[in-house]
């Protein structure tokens, strides 16, 4: 069943979802809330697994960028473009019913200020499937694998353009070594832990587009007792 939902507790912000489908979820809100750290009002935005558009719709709360999302699964796109319409925020938002590896089809190369990503966590293989595909390609790398984003994100990027993406934190080795590979260079590592007494289980990174060596390491951040997520990267 198809219900609007507020979102979270971002003011007159609203977000269509589906039970049968992936909801938007922590991951999103707090790629969402790193990710205002580098942004500003001219930018050019894009969101490779835009879901139903929890990222987009709040990081237009904080800047007047244009953001582009794109998502694979139709029925994902629909609630996607349905919450844009019901927030009057077609002007600054679109989402693209497309596999993102097409992304050539639409946009021309380094183009994008920043590029966003809530990737599927899990390689095929590693954990069981869902038995709803729409779930299992929410969850597992079989449309896009972590590579794939360094990837779009060495061709689509500005030089010196941010990639912001938020994992799980037992897969920081790859991000890092293909960082690396693909001359996207990790800036910023946060760690959070979900629970008081619990290691790390996410990672968010920005790593920038042929930038020199040299990482920050934020302190750890547990949110198990936070009420609002707005601002939670502030120092």
């Amino acid at each position: 069943m198809i219900v609007k939902n507020d979102l979270f507790d971002y003011q007159d912000r609203y977000i269509y979802q589906d039970d049968k489908l992936f909801k938007f979820s922590l991951d999103s809100i707090l790629l969402a809330e790193f990710a205002k750290n580098y942004l500003n009002d001219r930018m050019n935005i894009l969101d490779l697994c835009a879901g139903n558009m929890a990222v987009g719709l709040i990081i237009s709360k904080y800047a007047k960028s244009h953001i582009t999302g794109f998502e694979i699964q139709k029925e994902v796109y629909e609630l996607g473009k349905k919450s844009i319409d019901i927030n009057n925020l077609t002007k600054q938002l679109d989402i693209i019913n497309d596999d993102v590896k097409n992304i050539g089809k639409y946009f021309k190369s380094e183009c994008f200020d920043v590029l966003v990503c809530n990737p599927p966590f899990f390689r095929v293989g590693s954990s069981i499937k869902n038995v709803n595909e729409g779930l299992s390609i929410a969850r597992h790398e079989i449309a896009l694998t972590l590579e794939d984003i360094f990837k779009i994100s060495k061709s689509y990027l500005k030089n010196k353009g941010n990639l912001v993406l938020i994992h799980r934190a037992n897969r920081l080795d790859e991000i890092i070594v293909l960082a690396v590979k693909y001359q996207i260079n990790v800036k910023n590592i946060q760690l959070i832990t979900t629970k008081k007494g619990k290691k790390p289980s996410i990672v968010i990174i920005n790593a920038v587009k042929n930038s020199k060596s040299g990482v920050i390491i934020n302190r750890e951040l547990c949110v198990q007792d936070v009420k609002s997520y707005q601002n939670i990267f502030k120092e």
